[in-house]
């Protein structure tokens, strides 16, 4: 899923923006009980790979984005729409197109010239792949079992572009 600042505006100004926006997740994730696969907070926009069986997502997103909206309004004395829209989202029931998605989301900042390896960026969930920091919200282990049956890792999967 993916939702963009109105008008591509930004919807982190600062680093604490990043962090509420995560602990906004994690509160959705015990309520709605739902997996992230894979996530990538950029400047004006944001990517989650989720998983969910119990709940519609569009009750998910509607939590997350209308609370996050509240907060950022409130903190920079704003007023009106936060997001360009509704959230865009795809059904992936392919094994590629599930790994495809995670990698895409992980080369984001990448691609928008932010930083030279995923590694790199602080807002995503592919240090957690990494092992160089623990991320609660990440469910790695599905994408990551992919890798274990051969010689291939995740990293040289993503970082190979």
């Amino acid at each position: 899923m993916i939702n963009r600042g109105n008008h591509k505006s930004d919807i982190f100004r600062e680093e604490e923006d990043y962090r509420m926006f995560l602990k906004l997740l994690e509160k959705a994730q015990k309520q709605y009980t739902f997996f992230i696969i894979s996530y990538c907070l950029m400047t004006n926009h944001v990517h989650l790979q989720i998983e969910t069986s119990t709940f519609p997502i569009w009750d998910i997103t509607k939590y997350l984005f209308c609370t996050y909206s509240h907060y950022f309004n409130r903190k920079y004395d704003e007023f009106g729409h936060l997001f360009q829209g509704r959230y865009n989202s795809e059904i992936i029931d392919d094994d590629a197109y599930y790994l495809e998605t995670s990698r895409y989301i992980h080369l984001n900042p990448v691609k928008a010239h932010i930083v030279t390896k995923p590694i790199d960026y602080p807002w995503s969930s592919y240090s957690a792949y990494m092992g160089a920091s623990k991320c609660s919200l990440v469910s790695e282990g599905k994408i990551l079992e992919y890798f274990s049956k051969n010689s291939r890792s995740y990293k040289e999967f993503v970082e190979a572009r």
